[in-house]
């Protein structure tokens, strides 16, 4: 259903569901300091814990181990860390990417440089704080498209690499006023084309509730891998 390369970075080799919604350890060197831990949960209750060498000799834990949530939560207490809230964690099927390669961008949606300050500017101005804090959507970032209605920018999504994989996290924010109209499908869909044109594969994360996100990555073609936690200070 979904590429190698998202099971071969997500699941160790020759992975097999833990039993009783044990974890497995999996001591990763290519994890970076942003992101030194990650804790994915399969459909089914499988988990697959993969951390950082170091932060791995912190908490006492050694590759291949299994444990359960309880002791992984006690041990990060030890240490004076948390988990973060859960996300879903969304990817796209390769049926779905098969698609999105052959289809053209809807009309208005273009992807945005810094010639589009002005445009990004007015668009932020409007949009509200909390989707601006939540979706983390800037000009800046690796890889911006727009929607534009009428000359006005009302529709964005910006994307950058996931650590050192070929993973690209995408955000969207659709102005209020312009929602239900599917221009947050068009856009996610066009930077999504665009990602696997560079050869990246897009990612979709959101709150477990936040279902109107939940909804537009399902409408836009993606389909939930697991739910992914990491650290409460880790993003």
């Amino acid at each position: 259903m979904f590429s190698a390369l998202i099971s071969s970075q997500r699941l160790p080799a020759a992975f097999e569901p833990c039993p009783d919604g044990e974890l497995l350890v999996v001591i990763d060197p290519t994890r970076s300091e942003k992101l030194p831990l990650s804790l994915l949960r399969l459909d089914g209750a499988a988990g697959v814990l993969s951390l950082a060498p170091y932060l791995a000799a912190q908490l006492g834990l050694v590759s291949d181990e299994r444990l359960d949530r309880a002791e992984l939560e006690a041990r990060l207490e030890r240490a004076g860390l948390e988990l973060a809230s859960a996300d879903h964690l969304f990817h796209l099927p390769l049926s779905e990417q098969e698609r999105l390669r052959a289809e053209p961008w809807g009309e208005g949606t273009r992807e945005l440089t810094a010639a589009d300050a002005d445009a990004f500017a007015a668009f932020t101005a409007l949009a509200p704080g909390d989707d601006l804090d939540e979706a983390f959507v800037e000009l800046d970032h690796w890889l911006v498209v727009g929607t534009f209605r009428e000359g006005q920018l009302v529709s964005v999504s910006s994307m950058y690499p996931w650590g050192e994989t070929a993973v690209a996290d995408l955000g969207v924010i659709t102005l209020p006023q312009f929602r239900g109209q599917g221009l947050g499908r068009a856009t996610v869909r066009a930077i999504s084309a665009a990602a696997l044109a560079r050869g990246y594969e897009p990612q979709y994360r959101c709150d477990l509730d936040n279902a109107p996100s939940a909804a537009l990555a399902r409408s836009a073609g993606f389909a939930r891998f697991g739910l992914w936690e990491g650290l409460e200070d880790g993003e």
